[in-house]
């Protein structure tokens, strides 16, 4: 999956964050898309806020988990979209190691439930390559239509 053949948004509906590959650098990632989704119209608390707060929390801290390349940081892009979407994007330097979103965990099992997390919010999410960079980027594109 690419993407290519997307137009490029308005800068007042994209956001991009460089953020350090540390538990710090994710939770700062994970606040201030928070942040800017309230300044998008989505106030702190709402469903769709609160979804897109887990989504960002969960790929960054996998970024900096599982995609950690010391001295290297990840980056966080949202954007809005037509039809009331937001995508959200978190790049890392780790080409090799690709997410899967985990099934059939016993109970006891202490991670590995953050991409099925991530697959339920979300209307679609997948891995590409990085353009221009080694690395992947992992998305997912949540609708704003929530009950």
């Amino acid at each position: 999956m690419t993407t290519s053949g997307r137009t490029a948004p308005h800068p007042t509906d994209a956001f991009e964050l460089r953020f350090s590959s540390t538990p710090r650098g994710a939770r700062l990632a994970r606040r201030l898309a928070s942040h800017r989704v309230h300044g998008w119209g989505h106030r702190y608390g709402s469903e769709v806020n609160d979804a897109v707060s887990l989504v960002v929390g969960e790929l960054a801290a996998n970024a900096v988990t599982h995609g950690l390349v010391p001295g290297r940081d990840a980056l966080l892009r949202l954007s809005r979209a037509r039809g009331g979407r937001l995508r959200v994007e978190v790049s890392d330097t780790r080409g090799e190691r690709l997410p899967v979103a985990s099934t059939g965990l016993s109970a006891d099992e202490e991670t590995g439930r953050g991409l099925v997390l991530v697959a339920a919010l979300a209307e679609e999410w997948g891995v590409t390559a990085r353009e221009g960079a080694p690395g992947k980027t992992v998305w997912a594109v949540l609708g704003t239509a929530r009950v």
